[in-house]
């Protein structure tokens, strides 16, 4: 105990009250700064990761619109643009699925419905879409903003949805499915070419040339055999 007695013998010295203050400034100064460090850099990353989730949330709902907008013109598309606008879905799908946000799968759901109503639509005309695509935009939007309410929103249409539709009308919808994207793949199926018959004015100045021929060639063999006068 030695020790601890000269130890607090010269902390409560009063020659060493001036050192003693400013050791224990310097201690929580450097404390202070740690924690106030901690905590911008705590923020600062919070900022950034929900920064990079909105922009990650913008471009999915960008491309689930740009989707839609080709859903809605869906027959006028070639076979090929079709495969590539059905790629870029798929992606914007698995990451809607993907993103940290509560509900995303049920947004995901919800968006390929609605697109699958857009596609099968499109086959009829006069038919005005432009309604439907802004209900789709301002729908996602909307639970980009709040996805939680949203949320409870779209599950409630997707359940109403799949009361609403029987096993008949599941299979009648399939069988028009099916036959839009035959007469789609029949319009855009190139047809061999008929042969293309020749002018009729050019085998009529055919024929007319073969007959002056013909004509010329006569009167050269009349001449040939006609008889020659005898001499006096």
């Amino acid at each position: 105990m030695q020790w601890w007695n000269s130890f607090v013998s010269w902390l409560t010295a009063a020659s060493n009250q001036s050192m003693v203050f400013s050791a224990v400034v310097l201690i929580v100064s450097i404390v202070v700064a740690s924690l106030l460090a901690a905590v911008i850099s705590r923020g600062a990353i919070k900022r950034l990761l929900a920064q990079n989730d909105r922009a990650l949330k913008a471009a999915v709902i960008g491309t689930l619109v740009d989707a839609a907008t080709e859903a809605s013109v869906w027959n006028s598309l070639t076979p090929q643009e079709q495969v590539m606008a059905d790629r870029a879905v798929g992606q914007a799908d698995v990451q809607l699925r993907l993103l940290p946000i509560k509900g995303s799968g049920v947004a995901a759901n919800w968006a390929a419905h609605q697109l699958a109503e857009l596609k099968r639509t499109s086959a009829t005309f006069g038919y005005q879409l432009e309604p439907a695509l802004l209900e789709f935009r301002d729908r996602l939007v909307e639970w980009q903003d709040k996805p939680g309410r949203t949320r409870k929103i779209f599950q409630s249409d997707l359940d109403r949805w799949k009361i609403s539709k029987n096993s008949t009308e599941k299979n009648l919808l399939a069988e028009q499915d099916a036959w839009t994207a035959q007469q789609h793949h029949d319009q855009f199926t190139a047809a061999p070419a008929a042969p293309v018959p020749a002018p009729l004015q050019y085998a009529s100045g055919t024929a007319s040339a073969s007959t002056e021929t013909q004509r010329l060639l006569d009167d050269v063999q009349a001449l040939e055999v006609r008889p020659t006068p005898l001499q006096s």
